[in-house]
């Protein structure tokens, strides 16, 4: 069995969860998430955890077991808690503005970009240069992050682009005369 899969999921306090026949709905004060559970993975509710453990000793089963115990975890800490991932622009001229659903971003091209949210994600701009995107589902936020950072990733000459905050972008020396 997965080793990921041993491990019981605690239910935070005032996290609702519902096991219905193959799926898992996890309502919380942020919001309610659901997940639709594989017919190999059984999933239990007991003493305030949940625990998960392959119907068959087939491979696939044991794997299943641990992704659907990850991703019900996230989906407690999600509701409970939320996700964020901050961003950072850099470069001359570089900036963010939130504006309702939309995100408009100055990335040094002829023209402004509009990234339009999708439901469920927050965006908040601190600073022109700086973007944290909030939300409850861990996936849909990562997934945004990366879609924003696509637009202008990094480069390693400069380093301008945008970037997640912490991330090293390994520099390289330029033309030599």
């Amino acid at each position: 069995m997965s080793r990921v899969a041993k491990i019981p999921v605690r239910v935070a306090d005032g996290v609702d969860v519902d096991l219905a026949s193959g799926s898992v709905t996890v309502k919380g004060a942020k919001g309610s998430l659901s997940l639709a559970v594989s017919h190999e993975v059984e999933v239990k509710q007991e003493n305030g955890a949940l625990s998960f453990a392959p119907r068959s000793g087939s491979h696939a089963a044991k794997a299943l077991a641990g992704t659907t115990r990850s991703l019900v975890n996230n989906m407690v800490v999600g509701v409970s808690q939320g996700f964020e991932k901050r961003l950072e622009l850099q470069g001359v001229g570089y900036r963010a503005q939130a504006q309702g659903r939309q995100l408009n971003l100055q990335l040094g091209f002829s023209h402004p970009v509009q990234y339009a949210l999708p439901e469920g994600i927050d965006v908040e701009t601190a600073t022109q240069t700086q973007i944290v995107v909030k939300g409850i589902d861990k996936q849909l936020v990562g997934q945004v992050a990366a879609e924003i950072r696509a637009f202008r990733p990094p480069e390693p000459y400069k380093g301008k682009g945008v970037r997640y905050v912490g991330e090293r972008v390994r520099r390289k020396e330029g033309k030599k005369k």
